[in-house]
């Protein structure tokens, strides 16, 4: 996990000086870390759980812009409140940074402002893909692309890829991805009516035609 996280461009003793200030919060699924609009004083990093970053628009609507998991980092605000709401999606831990006393860790550390920047960078890069999907896939395109995200960051931390763990609800999935909650649970049914995809318990979704997946995600 460490490779992961902000911790790993540090060497031992840049370590233990990390650790002096760090906190542990453990979180059952459904709970609030911050809200949007509340004092930034924290940054921290997801070391197990899954983790939903959203905004209310005034309407009262949802939109879900991103899914954490154990190495990605949140917290960042350019002002001096938060610009969004980080709320567990299942029972979570994270590693808790106040926000002053890391703000000098990173003066006296430059190899953790450089992966935090890298970090930062990773998470423009996702509200990029995000874009994306929002603004000119299909439902099915939008399905298949996102179950494809999640088995792809999957691998990327050592876990398994296929079947993939879908932990978040189809409401969740709908406000992340632009859609309502009736379509998603159709798409997911005409996906697995068409033999790519079949549903498992533990919210687990096995891809079952991996290439149609690419193409329907890809719009063939």
């Amino acid at each position: 996990m460490r490779s992961l996280t902000v911790c790993a461009a540090l060497e031992p003793e840049e370590l233990r000086r990390l650790a002096d200030i760090l906190q542990n919060v453990r979180m059952d699924a459904g709970h609030t870390l911050f809200a949007e609009g509340d004092a930034a004083d924290a940054l921290y990093n997801v070391t197990s759980g899954t983790v939903k970053l959203y905004k209310l628009l005034p309407d009262g609507r949802r939109q879900i812009t991103g899914f954490l998991v154990t190495g990605d980092f949140l917290g960042l605000a350019v002002n001096d409140s938060y610009a969004y709401t980080a709320e567990t999606v299942t029972s979570a831990s994270l590693c808790r940074f106040p926000r002053k006393k890391i703000d000098a860790l990173l003066e006296e550390f430059p190899k953790m402002q450089r992966r935090l920047f890298s970090m930062a960078s990773n998470e423009l890069a996702a509200a990029q893909d995000q874009m994306l999907l929002l603004g000119r896939k299909t439902a099915k395109e939008k399905i298949c692309s996102f179950l494809l995200m999640l088995s792809q960051r999957a691998a990327r931390r050592g876990h398994k890829e296929n079947p993939v763990f879908v932990p978040m609800s189809r409401a969740d999935i709908a406000d992340y991805l632009g859609l309502t909650t009736e379509t998603v649970s159709r798409t997911f049914t005409q996906l697995k009516t068409a033999g790519v995809i079949s549903l498992q318990e533990g919210n687990k979704v096995l891809i079952a035609d991996i290439d149609a997946m690419y193409d329907l995600a890809e719009g063939a």
